[in-house]
């Protein structure tokens, strides 16, 4: 019997005219699959060892459905005998190992796995995802080789058509792909293939979620979460407001949002935030922001750099009006979200 396998997708996707992967759906992702549904499919395609993607024919996509029924796996066997019914290209894709992805199949398993709430961010290994994926033209036609694209616009501007480009980038919107359940987005563009959002979630127009970063839910995002953030359940993002990513500036410290916590319109985070923070309006916290400390009392307790504070819990970050010094005291004004606002049913 087959090793324990860490995913596999059954899937579809689009090809370039050299036969490159462009991007792939996988409807059904499996992780940690039973020994049982590999074997059934390692019955009808060559033997593989390792983390691949096979490119399989229509006949053998229905082979690997009759397999996946003899092996009592009844909604991949319906899956597998939906996907040998159409047209698009084919392919399964098997990750024995959680190993960076080396292919376009690979890394979108791995990307369908997140937005499926299957695995949460920083819970996988993505190194090298930029690499494996391809730059691509985002289209009402779905993927398009940038290379390709002249060619094709041409095509449907002779059909008396406009093939409309979207975006051009390596990750494409999560709603095309995934839509997770009891979750609003009113810019559905705004969230990236990849991106974890947890049920009661609301992303307003001007929010964005980034891959592999996201929310626990509820929440309500105003602002930006950037690759690598997590925000924590209750939490509200203002309008305009930011979290520092991983990717920013070579930063890798992970920024982390706790619950309940209130990031103000225009503000912005650059450290890990604990439970039931709030940063005022237009204030940016950064690892080297200098803080004056003030105690109970009102009083100044001296002075720390923002880093010293990661993770800690109830507090309130604001700037002194009077002389712009950056201030930080106890949280004693409880954030509460309007249950109005996120209500998905």
């Amino acid at each position: 019997m087959t090793q324990a396998h860490f995913a596999l997708g059954l899937g579809l996707g689009t090809q370039n005219r050299k036969g490159e992967w462009l991007d792939t759906f996988y409807a059904q992702p499996v992780l940690a699959p039973a020994a049982k549904m590999v074997d059934a499919i390692l019955s009808v395609i060559e033997p593989v060892e390792g983390n691949t993607a096979s490119a399989v024919t229509k006949d053998q996509m229905a082979q690997i459905a009759e397999a996946l029924k003899a092996a009592g796996n009844k909604d991949q066997a319906e899956l597998a005998v939906q996907l040998a019914s159409g047209s698009q290209p084919l392919v399964v894709t098997l990750l024995a190992t959680d190993d960076a992805p080396s292919s376009v199949p690979e890394g979108y398993l791995k990307l369908h796995l997140l937005s499926h709430r299957l695995v949460k961010p920083h819970s996988i290994n993505l190194t090298g995802l930029f690499g494996a994926l391809p730059n691509v033209a985002w289209t009402n036609k779905g993927a398009v080789d940038i290379s390709e694209l002249k060619g094709r616009q041409l095509d449907a501007r002779l059909r008396g058509e406009m093939l409309e480009v979207m975006s051009v980038d390596k990750f494409p919107k999560m709603t095309n792909y995934v839509v997770p359940s009891g979750v609003r987005i009113a810019h559905t563009a705004r969230v990236r293939l990849g991106a974890y959002l947890g049920e009661g979630t609301t992303i307003m127009h001007e929010g964005f979620v980034n891959f592999n970063a996201g929310t626990e839910g509820p929440g309500m995002i105003e602002g930006r979460i950037s690759a690598g953030v997590m925000v924590g359940a209750g939490s509200d993002l203002g309008g305009g407001c930011s979290t520092m990513g991983t990717l920013s500036g070579g930063n890798n410290i992970i920024i982390s949002v706790g619950k309940e916590c209130l990031i103000g319109a225009n503000a912005g985070v650059g450290i890990p935030l604990g439970d039931r923070c709030t940063i005022e309006a237009g204030l940016y916290i950064t690892a080297g922001s200098v803080l004056t400390i003030i105690d109970a009392d009102g009083a100044v307790a001296g002075t720390t750099k923002a880093r010293e504070l990661s993770g800690q819990s109830d507090l309130l970050f604001r700037r002194n009006s009077k002389n712009g010094a950056i201030e930080v005291l106890t949280n004693k004004s409880a954030i509460a979200l309007n249950e109005m606002l996120h209500a998905h049913n």
